[in-house]
C-alpha cells in the first residue's frame, strides 16, 4: 500500500504540461512525413516561383536572378492582362453558379433517397473520376464539333450545322461538366446531415415548402454550398486543359496565358508574377468567403 502511494504522482500543472508536450512531440513525429512532403513539393516550389517573380529578363530571354525588381508585377495592370483575367473570372463565376443551381436539387434528391438508391447515385456521380480528365475533355471536343452530336441533331431537324467548339460556350460546358462532382459531393454531405425535424417543425407552423427551404434547409446546408463553390471556383479560375482543348486560340484564359509565358514566351519572371498574383487573389477570396459564410450559417 505504501509503495503504491509512493509511485502515485499527484497531478500538478507541471506534470500536465509535460504530458501535453510529450503528446505534441509524438503527434509531430507522426505527422513529420506529411510535413516533409508539403515542404518539398509545395512550399519550396512556391518559394522558387516567388523568387523568380522578382527576377529580370535579359535581351536574349535569359532569366537574371541578380537584378531584382517589380517590373513583372507592373505588367499585371496592362489592358491585355485585365481583359484575360476578367474573361477568366466571368467564366469561373458562371461555372460555379451553374454547378450550384444544377447540383443542389440533385444533391437534395440523393440525400433524401433510401440507402440503396443513394449509394447507386453516389457511384454514378463518382464514375467520371474513374477516367482521365484529359480524355473526357477530348470527348467533348468531338461532341461539340461541326460533325458532333449537337450538330447532327440540329441537321436532323432541318437546322444548320452547329459548331460550338472553340467558343466560350464550349469552355463553359466543359468546365461545368468537369467540376460538377466537386459541387455535388459537399452539398450531399451537408444536406444528408440536416436535422429534418426542424423542417417538419417549420411546416407544422404553416410555413410553405419554399419558405421552409429558404428559412431552414438552405441556411443549414450553407457549409456545403460554400465548400462546393470554393472547390469549383478556384480550379475553374486557373483552368488550363479545358480552355486549351475546347476554346483554342480564340479563348485565352489566365491559365493558358501563364503557360504561354513559361513555355512559349520564355518569360519566367512575368509568368511567376502572374501565378503569385492569382494565388494571392484566390487566397483573399477564399478567406472572405469563409468569413461571410461563417456569419451566415
Amino acid at each position: 500500500m505504501a509503495s503504491r502511494q509512493m509511485t502515485t504522482q499527484e497531478a500538478t500543472p507541471e506534470l500536465e504540461a509535460a504530458a501535453e508536450r510529450a503528446r505534441s512531440r509524438r503527434g509531430f513525429r507522426i505527422a513529420l512525413p506529411s510535413f516533409a512532403y508539403l515542404v518539398i513539393f509545395f512550399v519550396l516550389p512556391l518559394l522558387l516561383v516567388l523568387v523568380y517573380s522578382f527576377a529580370s529578363r535579359s535581351s536574349t530571354g535569359l532569366t537574371l536572378l541578380e537584378d531584382w525588381n517589380l517590373d513583372s508585377y507592373g505588367r499585371l495592370f496592362t489592358p491585355l492582362v485585365g481583359e484575360i483575367f476578367l474573361r477568366s473570372l466571368v467564366l469561373a463565376l458562371s461555372t460555379t453558379a451553374i454547378c450550384l443551381v444544377v447540383c443542389y436539387p440533385f444533391a437534395y434528391y440523393i440525400a433524401t433517397r433510401g440507402p440503396t438508391l443513394r449509394n447507386v447515385l453516389l457511384v454514378l456521380v463518382m464514375i467520371p473520376f474513374w477516367s482521365n480528365f484529359l480524355v473526357r475533355t477530348y470527348a467533348w471536343s468531338f461532341i461539340l464539333g461541326s460533325d458532333g452530336i449537337a450538330s447532327q441533331i440540329s441537321q436532323a431537324f432541318g437546322g444548320e450545322p452547329v459548331r460550338l467548339l472553340f467558343t466560350n460556350t464550349a469552355v463553359l460546358i466543359g468546365m461545368v461538366y468537369g467540376f460538377m462532382p466537386f459541387m455535388v459531393l459537399p452539398l450531399y454531405a451537408a444536406i444528408e446531415r440536416l436535422d429534418w425535424s426542424l423542417v417538419e417543425a417549420a411546416r407544422d407552423l404553416y410555413a410553405s415548402g419554399w419558405t421552409a427551404f429558404r428559412k431552414v434547409t438552405l441556411p443549414l446546408s450553407m457549409p456545403g454550398v460554400i465548400a462546393g463553390s470554393i472547390l469549383v471556383f478556384i480550379p475553374a479560375l486557373g483552368a488550363y486543359v479545358t480552355p486549351a482543348i475546347l476554346g483554342g486560340a480564340r479563348t485565352t484564359l489566365i491559365g493558358d496565358y501563364i503557360v504561354g509565358q513559361f513555355l512559349s514566351a520564355r518569360n519566367w519572371p512575368f509568368g511567376s508574377a502572374l501565378s503569385i498574383s492569382i494565388m494571392f487573389l484566390m487566397l483573399i477570396a477564399t478567406l472572405i468567403y469563409f468569413r461571410s459564410g461563417a456569419r451566415n450559417v
